[in-house]
């Protein structure tokens, strides 16, 4: 009764609420994970049994039962194929994957919340849990880790606070409204705007915490800067710059500060080994690693669709600074009217897409963004098709490189 009461609190449904107690929970557990006596086998076993203890406690046996079929097809094909192994592990991962959302109604256990964590490699961990590596101690000694921990759970309680602060006045359900209908153009595109902004912040939240967990274990340092004295790096830790997606200057940076590990790995596994050898990166690339994260969140087509919307997302704002880039030095103020006019561009199709992410089913994501004439459709389409015939000389190598 009392979680009931707690989760109607917060407007997420009991299992929900449970997960996210769980979440929290890894804060101190990772904490006692440093004072693990006993060597690397011991804290191998310590993470095992607490990981397994937490996710029994937020989805039951089956959750663990879901992990090793998985685990024990990846560690097979070493055994028995390791040339092939990646492939294989990719493959039945993933085919497993999409059968759990079939058997599971495409993510319906999952609608009301989300399931989220920092990616990292299995090396990071294995050298962390050995104390090889940059875990090796050294004259410089162990760095603290309560500073930066402090400051995640701070951010992560700013964000929920945030977020229940302006949920009320921003629920999915406004969508589906007769005043919603009612409203002029320019209202439903700002009601969009806030839904997504709104949305945003219970993801910043449970990154924040599980950026708190990782750095109190140890696992997120990564390294020392070149400075004198030295500090402490915890970048392994970090999955989202909230003012770096909120103030982001084009679509192309959105990857580098929003699910930034998940990101990470897309682009190492995904997106680079999509790239025949000696030919650049396009528009095809790009859009079948968005589709593999869209597989990953689910088989909703509003996954589908934002995912691909963010394809197109991207590829427009790239012909934007391709232009922007082309400007001459002496026509600095045009040069400026682009990257505002990228920066606006990146606000309005973000938040136009993302309604899809939340909305889930065809007929809302397709009501929405009909509401508003398809506007973040049409628009990177139309930035797409002209970047094709408005090609500007380049200017700098360099910057071409980083987009």
């Amino acid at each position: 009764m009392e979680l009931q009461s707690m989760a109607s609190a917060i407007g997420v449904s009991v299992p929900v609420l449970r997960f996210l107690l769980c979440f929290v929970a890894t804060i101190p557990v990772s904490f006692f994970h440093r004072l693990v006596p006993g060597g690397a086998t011991a804290r191998h076993l310590y993470a095992a049994v607490t990981g397994a203890l937490l996710s029994y406690m937020s989805f039951g046996v089956s959750s663990n039962l879901h992990f090793l079929v998985p685990m024990l097809i990846s560690y097979g094909s070493m055994v028995v194929y390791r040339k092939r192994c990646g492939v294989i592990s990719f493959l039945s991962a993933m085919g497993y994957l999409i059968g759990c959302h079939v058997y599971y109604m495409s993510g319906d256990a999952w609608k009301e919340g989300g399931i989220d964590a920092t990616v990292y490699e299995i090396k990071d961990y294995l050298d962390w849990t050995e104390r090889k590596g940059i875990w090796t101690k050294s004259e410089k000694g162990s760095p603290s880790p309560l500073i930066p921990t402090l400051k995640a759970i701070l951010q992560a309680g700013f964000c929920m606070g945030l977020y229940l602060y302006l949920s009320p006045f921003y629920p999915l359900s406004r969508f589906n409204e007769p005043i919603y209908q009612e409203w002029g153009f320019v209202k439903r595109l700002t009601c969009q705007y806030m839904s997504g902004f709104t949305a945003r912040w219970k993801y910043y939240f449970i990154w924040s915490i599980s950026e708190a967990s990782i750095i109190i274990s140890g696992l997120g340092f990564s390294g020392w800067t070149d400075s004198s004295p030295p500090k402490a790096l915890w970048d392994r830790a970090k999955n989202v710059d909230v003012l770096g997606v909120e103030f982001a200057k084009s679509s192309v940076e959105l990857p580098l500060v929003w699910n930034i590990q998940v990101s990470t790995w897309l682009r190492h596994y995904v997106y680079d080994r999509l790239v025949q050898k000696g030919k650049k990166p396009g528009f095809i690339q790009l859009l079948a690693t968005q589709t593999v994260s869209a597989v990953w969140h689910g088989l909703y087509p509003g996954y589908i669709i934002f995912f691909v919307q963010s394809a197109l997302m991207i590829a427009g704002s790239r012909a934007i600074y391709r232009w922007q880039q082309g400007v001459p030095p002496h026509m600095a103020i045009f040069k400026k009217v682009l990257m505002l006019m990228n920066f606006a561009y990146t606000l309005l199709v973000l938040n136009y897409s993302c309604i899809g992410f939340m909305v889930l089913s065809l007929h809302e994501t397709l009501a929405a963004y009909g509401s508003v004439y398809y506007i973040g459709t049409i628009i990177p389409v139309a930035l797409i098709l002209l970047g094709n015939v408005i090609k500007p000389k380049p200017t700098r190598s360099k910057a071409r490189k980083d987009q």
